[in-house]
């Protein structure tokens, strides 16, 4: 029964007890069927007494009820003087529980129950008011217990009995009608005249004994009478109608309420005037009297004669000179209505809410507000007792009771019959727990919305009762007091408050344990129900009295009482952040599985991979209160390795936040808790503590020289590829293919019978030296010889690294699961380091992503701010588990492989130098050092510019254009190459060989390396099934220092139509080599002029030669000298061609195969299709056009690209056939009327002005299909022409597939000067600008033409 229910005031403490050698079993089960009867019909109590021991007893007609609770122990004898203050405080009844058997007689029970009572009441006592002892028949000894004979203060239950629940009852009422009739003797001296001066003698009285009360004022009928319970006043007291008025008006708050709710009309009277025959309370109040009286009334069941006299006193109080008892005379006025409600409303099922104004519980709340408003402003005793404790505790259970009310209503959702129920009996109903088992918040807010009590209201209200009060109260009082407000706190969901009260629980019981250690009498009384049971401890423990300076040796070590206070110390500590369960006690000791951590392979690797995203989770809590809490909980924990589990702990999870000094007390007190423990005989092992010492593990990798490639047999007879040299970066059809990310990773490979070094990285983030006994490396597959390193110190705060060699000794896999690792005090600990795939790298990117975004952004209130609570809220539902097992460094271990070396070199200091374009040769000297011969041998070349080429092709940003470009000049112009790859097969142990490798001067070449690729593939005498589809090999780099002297650059390079050169202006700026390929140009309409600017920007002089080697026409060169600083401009006819429509459509092509997704430009059809035509004719150009250097006065000679040239429209117009021919002809009739063409001389006509000319225009179709066209004559200037007939949209008609046709117009040139006709041909049908072909001639007019 809970000690602060709110009714308890009008509860009948009846304590239960074993009585004898009984089973524990059997008591549990007798006391429970007592303790059933929670209540008793005030019909059932029998009645028949008529002295004044009836004065408290019911009518047979009664409709209450008396309410039973059953404390498990009764009150401390220093709470006696709370006797007559708080009756229902004290154990009224005592039921004592026997078995009888054939060995155990009634007699023998009833005067062990009679001793039993006397050691916990002592003679002469108030209290008990009643007892009885209740003897069960053993069913195995029935009829041989002699339960026929009938002894006083003991009834014999047989076995046979069928229903013994019934008998129990009626045993029940029996014995609280004994209790009633006692409480009427109790009442009956205290109406005396001496004892209402005993009651009104001290703050919180008590009765004496018989034997010390004054013989003449003990006897006699001095009181009132027996029988009524009316006080009857004085004749010079207040008169009947007085007492009416006073009671309805000044009686307190809600009397009134009370009568109008149960609507129960009183059968008490007004009472009688009448003499009495002394003058009871001249000297004393008679409010105590009536207050005592109520609470009897209320003990009763009776509760409108409990209300009458509650009213009574309380206009008595009125003066304020008892503050005290005018506060418990309140405190049972709200008891008397919450009975009153629950008997007017028992047949409610559900509870209610009010929605007006005022709740139903207004009242009862204010009553108790007032009530603990007294009890505060009491006056402090003036002599140092006992009264301050009790003030205190007073106090304090005012306070409690007033949390009960608001916490029953709160918690049954509303006022009403659970609500009653609730505060009735707090045990006999689950309804509670069930409603606040569900600590969300939404629900508690729910129920606080749904019942009109906020939970804040009730944290409040029971805050009173914590501060000074506490601090006068005894340590089982205090205990009691703070157990329950813990237990209303946790309830409401406030666990910070209730870690804050639990630690002061701690510290209560902590004072009673320290206390009981310094008694010196050990054989004090022991517990309920131990008495003569010999001695024991505070705990329960037995133990041995010994004499003075001598050890006391445990009997039986009792470990329940330590775990309990320790699983307190972990839930306060928990809410305040601190986890004192960090580090556990090791089940095994072997070390050599991860079970020695705990935990499973799997689940271990897990949990080490979602560990990672911890270093993005903020703190939580403040860090001083956490190391204050954890030197309370080492001061608290009892045991030494629970000592040293705390430190340790506490070591492991705060080490950041912990002081130098705390770290190092911390350290110091584990360690002599765990010696203390090994001295006591006992050698416990605790798992590591000192986190996870292990920051990684990585094989250290092999000498480039020594590192072994794996290779597939298939090269072995597939050809050599420039592309999968060059292009390697790039052959990936795809710019983007997600299943290449998700590929297998690179294999770790390492030779047979060759050491290797794996480096360990060790943290010690302590102040102090960390110490590690041993670490060993934890591998599983082909056998691995290594050495573990012993006696390790990490100096404080800082990563520390060791080197473990080992040698593999058979071919096979090799895995690194992890470290095996031993700190001081702990068992080994395999500590597992899978490697994560790049879906746990991406999970953990996401979960860091995550807690970073929300972190600040996100407001979390209360517990929900616990790191884990919050990790459990964001990542557990959004992000995917981690299912896959985890993967661990692994290691191939191939066969022997053979060693070579470069034993010679032709260059010195590995670096060459080279003019751009220059060829070079560079000899190598090789040497097989090992002991196996070496059949397969194979070159490749890496330089500076195949880098970033292979990089901007990755990108995939390049236009189509640049793609080629820069794809044609890996392929096409390597730096280095191997041209003689067979001259060398077999190297035999011991044996040199010489390579050639060329070396081409490239411009931004800066570096290169030419990579050995060489192993022994026919391994005939090794016997290997299956047969392997890989080989080994090792590769031997040299790396090579270029320069490269870029002298000779091409600018400006352009294609004009022959026909538009003006001959004047190619001697002065072309060389003398190109004037004697102009008579090659037999028609200028069929030629171009190709023209480069050559620039030197080298010191010395260069000669330059320009070679044209084109179908249909003889090899043509064009050479030229050009000074340093200079440029000279080289000319080359080329005679135009056209390409078919066929080629000119291809895309263009891509030398890698790669897939374009989508294209970087947004051309449309006729650019594209332009771009195409740009190309190809670009392409033929190139072919067809080369060129060369070579030094003038020596032997070095080189090429000289072309391809950073880009060809332009009108490049492309002035190089390409036209579709349509136009031939412009100016003709002139002869004296004798015959036609005759002008002179024509350098590219130009000579006529004469004011003279009668013809221009005759002829086209030619050269196209496979009949063209329609126009024709369009432009004169330039146009005012000084006459001309006959239309210029524009001349109709030419439809011109057939090589067939020509003419058209002539007159004109006349006005006056002398330089003129220019021009003509434009047009297809009809095509769009609106597009002109098929043009042309133009130059006309000199001159008077002596």
């Amino acid at each position: 029964m809970n000690s602060h229910a709110f009714a308890a005031l009008a509860h009948i403490p009846i304590l239960v007890f074993p009585v004898g050698p009984i089973p524990r079993a059997a008591f549990e089960k007798y006391a429970a069927e007592i303790r059933t009867f929670d209540s008793i019909r005030l019909g059932d109590i029998p009645a028949g007494m008529k002295d004044e021991r009836a004065r408290f007893m019911p009518n047979p007609l009664s409709s209450g009820y008396l309410y039973l609770s059953y404390p498990s122990h009764p009150p401390p004898p220093r709470h006696m003087s709370l006797s007559l203050f708080r009756p229902s405080h004290f154990t009224l009844g005592i039921i004592g529980v026997a078995a009888c058997s054939s060995s155990y007689s009634l007699a023998s029970a009833l005067e062990q129950f009679e001793n039993t009572v006397l050691d916990i009441f002592p003679e002469g006592s108030t209290f008990p008011l009643a007892k009885v002892c209740l003897a069960f028949e053993d069913e195995e000894s029935a009829g041989s217990t002699g339960l026929g004979d009938t002894l006083p203060g003991i009834v014999s239950i047989p076995s046979v009995m069928g229903n013994k629940k019934l008998y129990i009852g009626t045993l029940l009422a029996d014995l609280c009608s004994h209790i009633l009739a006692e409480l009427g003797r109790v009442y009956h001296v205290l109406e005396s005249p001496i004892g209402n001066e005993y009651l009104n003698s001290a703050l919180f009285p008590t009765l004496p004994s018989p034997s010390e009360m004054p013989l003449s004022l003990s006897s006699g009928n001095l009181g009132y009478p027996s029988y009524s319970s009316q006080p009857e006043l004085e004749s010079s007291g207040l008169a009947t109608s007085g007492i009416q008025i006073k009671r309805s008006s000044t009686a307190g708050p809600g009397i009134s309420h009370t009568a109008s709710l149960i609507q129960r009309q009183t059968t008490l009277g007004p009472p009688a005037v009448r003499k009495r025959i002394s003058a009871i309370g001249a000297v004393s109040s008679h409010g105590r009297l009536y207050k005592v009286l109520g609470d009897f009334f209320l003990l009763a069941g009776r509760t409108e004669d409990a209300s009458l006299w509650y009213a009574e006193a309380i206009v008595l109080f009125k003066t304020g000179q008892d503050p005290v008892w005018h506060g418990s005379v309140l405190e049972g006025m709200a008891t008397v209505f919450v009975l009153d409600a629950w008997s007017a409303g028992q047949g409610l099922q559900s509870s209610v809410s009010n929605n007006g104004i005022k709740e139903p519980w207004a009242d009862i709340y204010d009553q108790l507000s007032q009530s603990i408003a007294l009890y505060q402003k009491a006056p402090a005793p003036s002599e140092p007792s006992q009264d301050h404790s009790l003030l205190a505790l007073t106090y304090c259970t005012a306070v409690m009771r007033q949390t009960s009310l608001l916490f029953c209503t709160w918690s049954t959702k509303g006022w009403g019959a659970l609500a009653f129920a609730s505060m009735l009996q707090p045990a006999s109903t689950s309804y509670t727990q069930k409603t606040t088992s569900d600590n969300s918040w939404t629900n508690l807010e729910r129920i606080s919305i749904v019942s009109g009590v906020s939970r804040s209201q009730i944290a409040n209200t029971v805050s009173q009762a914590h501060g000074p009060w506490l601090l006068h109260l005894g340590p089982h009082e205090r205990l009691n007091i703070l157990q329950s407000m813990a237990t209303i706190y946790s309830s409401l969901g406030y666990k910070r408050k209730e870690a804050f009260i639990l630690r002061e629980v701690i510290s209560c019981i902590m004072d009673l344990i320290v206390c009981g250690r310094e008694e010196n009498d050990l054989s004090r009384k022991s517990d309920v129900g131990s008495a003569n049971t010999g001695n024991r401890s505070e705990n329960g423990d037995e133990v041995s009295a010994v004499g003075k300076g001598a050890v006391g040796v445990r009997q039986n070590e009792i470990l329940e009482g330590n775990q309990s206070i320790l699983k307190l110390l972990v839930r306060a500590c928990k809410v305040l952040g601190v986890d004192l369960e960090a580090v556990g006690v090791a089940t095994a000791t072997d070390g050599n599985s991860s079970e020695a951590g705990g935990r499973d392979s799997n689940g271990f690797a897990v949990e080490d991979l979602e560990g990672l995203a911890d270093a993005a989770r903020e703190s939580f809590g403040w860090p001083e209160l956490q190391v204050g809490v954890i030197r309370e909980a080492i001061a608290t924990a009892l045991d030494p390795l629970a000592v040293a589990r705390i430190s340790l702990s506490a070591l492991r999870t705060m080490h950041s936040v912990l002081a130098s000094s705390d770290q190092y007390h911390l350290y110091q007190t584990a360690g002599r808790a765990l010696a203390a423990m090994r001295r006591r005989g006992e050698a416990p092992a605790v798992e590591y503590w000192a986190g996870n010492p292990i920051m990684s593990l990585a094989l250290s990798p092999l000498a480039l020289h020594r590192l072994p490639i794996e290779n597939p047999f298939s090269i072995l007879t597939a050809k050599s590829s420039a592309t999968n040299s060059l292009l390697s970066g790039i052959i990936d059809p795809f710019l983007y293919n997600p299943r290449k990310s998700s590929g297998p990773q690179s294999k770790n490979l390492i030779v047979q019978d060759e050491p290797i070094e794996l480096t360990i990285t060790l943290r010690n983030p302590y102040v102090f030296d960390l110490e590690i006994q041993s670490i060993s490396l934890s591998t599983t597959g082909v056998e691995f010889e290594s050495s573990p390193v012993s006696a390790l110190v990490i100096p404080p705060n800082t990563l520390y690294s060791i080197t473990i060699i080992g040698t593999a000794k058979t071919r096979g896999t090799l895995v690194f699961r992890g470290c095996i690792v031993q700190a001081p005090w702990g068992a080994p600990r395999e500590f597992l380091l899978p490697v994560p795939t790049d879906a746990d790298q991406n999970l953990f990117a996401r979960r860091q992503s995550a807690v970073r975004c929300e972190s600040g952004r996100t407001k979390y209130w209360g517990l929900d701010s616990l790191p884990w609570e919050k990790d459990g809220r964001r990542l557990s539902t959004l992000l995917p588990s981690l299912k896959n097992p985890p993967q661990f460094l692994q290691c191939v271990v191939v066969p022997e492989q053979p060693l070579l070396r470069i034993r010679w070199t032709s260059l010195t200091h590995g670096a060459v130098m080279l003019y751009n374009g220059e060829e070079s040769t560079i000899r190598l000297t090789l040497e097989n050092i090992s002991a196996l011969p070496i059949d397969f041998i194979r070159l490749s070349f890496e330089d500076s510019t195949i880098g970033p080429a292979q990089e901007a092709l990755s990108e995939g940003e390049l236009s189509v254009f640049e793609t080629y470009e820069t794809e044609y000049d890996l392929l096409h112009r390597k730096a280095f190459s191997w041209r003689n790859e067979k001259e060398i097969t077999n190297i035999l142990p011991n044996q040199k060989v010489v390579l050639s490798v060329t070396c081409v001067g490239k411009v931004g070449c800066a570096y290169g390396t030419v990579h050995i690729s060489y192993s022994q593939v026919n391994r005939g005498h090794e016997e290997q099934v299956p047969v392997p589809e890989v080989f080994y090999t090792r590769q031997l780099s040299y790396p090579v220092t270029v320069t490269v002297y870029h002298m000779l650059e091409c600018h400006d390079m352009r294609l004009m139509p022959m026909i538009d050169v003006d001959y004047d202006d190619i001697s002065p700026r072309a060389s003398n080599s190109v004037i004697h390929l102009l008579p090659e140009v037999d028609d200028p309409k069929e030629w171009c002029l190709f023209a480069i600017d050559v620039r030197n920007t080298y010191g010395l002089p260069f000669e330059v030669t320009f070679e044209r080697e084109q179908a249909g026409t003889e090899i043509a060169a064009v050479s030229s000298t050009v000074p340093p600083g200079s440029m000279s401009r080289i000319m080359l006819p080329v005679k135009k061609f056209r390409l078919s429509d066929d080629q000119i459509s291809q895309p263009i092509p891509t030398l890698s195969d790669r897939q374009f997704v989508v294209g970087k430009s947004k051309l449309s059809i006729e650019e594209e299709q332009a771009q195409r035509e740009l190309f190809w004719y670009r392409e033929e150009l190139l072919k067809i056009v080369s060129a060369r250097w070579k030094e003038t006065n020596g032997d070095r000679h080189g090429d000289l690209s072309l391809r950073q040239q880009r060809l332009t429209l009108p490049m492309l117009k002035a190089l390409r056939t036209d579709v349509v021919q136009i031939d412009l002809t100016l003709i002139v009739d002869n004296p004798d009327g015959s036609p005759q063409e002008l002179d024509y001389s350098r590219g130009k006509y000579i006529a004469s002005p004011n003279e009668m000319l013809y221009l005759r225009v002829e086209v030619a179709n050269s196209s496979l299909l009949p063209l329609a066209m126009t024709l369009d004559l432009i004169f330039d200037p146009a005012e000084q022409v006459l001309s006959e007939g239309v210029l524009s949209s001349i109709a030419i008609g439809k011109v057939k597939p090589d067939e020509t046709k003419a058209v002539e117009v007159p004109l006349c040139f006005l006056c002398t000067g330089r003129f220019e006709i021009g003509a434009e041909v047009r297809i009809m049908g095509t769009s609106k600008g597009s002109r098929a072909s043009a042309s133009r001639i130059c006309i000199s007019v001159r008077e002596d033409g």
